[in-house]
């Protein structure tokens, strides 16, 4: 799938050269660790989860904002899948399809090699905060009319991961 000169541009600022999403996800968590480590022991469990959270939270939405920006006669659930392959790239994750139209696109992800990664590292018990939490939060900054229903992740011992995005159009 190529992409537009603008893609390419908000991809390039989204990630360095070269890196996967993959790649970039594990540099953050490394620093992320830290910053979860050092906040468990000054303030507490409860904190240093939130603060992840929120953290994870606010920067999904400013690169969704800026992959928005990009997005070739704007947004769109169309725009959007385009996008997919950054996540997927090098089988970070395999997913299965189950429908895909102007306004719906559903998938189960079988294989998720972020939750594979996050685990290797120690950081099982925040891997959801790390890479689940900003799947919604990319829809915030993306576009308000693209939501998306999911209700278990292998992150957090499914199966299976179920995305079910919808565009109101």
């Amino acid at each position: 799938m190529s992409q537009s000169p603008a893609t390419q541009s908000a991809t390039t600022s989204a990630h360095p050269e070269g890196l996967s999403m993959l790649e970039k996800r594990k540099i953050e968590a490394e620093i992320l660790k830290e910053v979860y480590v050092t906040l468990k022991e000054s303030h507490g469990e409860a904190v240093a989860k939130t603060t992840i959270a929120e953290s994870v939270r606010r920067s999904a939405i400013e690169q969704a904002r800026a992959f928005a920006a990009a997005a070739p006669g704007g947004t769109s659930l169309k725009a959007f899948q385009d996008v997919m392959p950054l996540w997927t790239k090098g089988g970070a994750l395999e997913i299965e399809v189950k429908e895909q139209s102007d306004t719906t696109f559903t998938f189960d992800v079988v294989r998720c090699r972020y939750a594979e990664t996050y685990k290797a590292m120690g950081l099982g018990e925040i891997g959801h905060l790390l890479s689940c939490n900003r799947d919604g939060a990319f829809c915030e900054g993306y576009d308000p009319k693209l939501k998306l229903e999911r209700t278990q992740t292998i992150m957090q011992g499914a199966s299976h991961c179920n995305f079910r995005y919808t565009y109101d159009k």
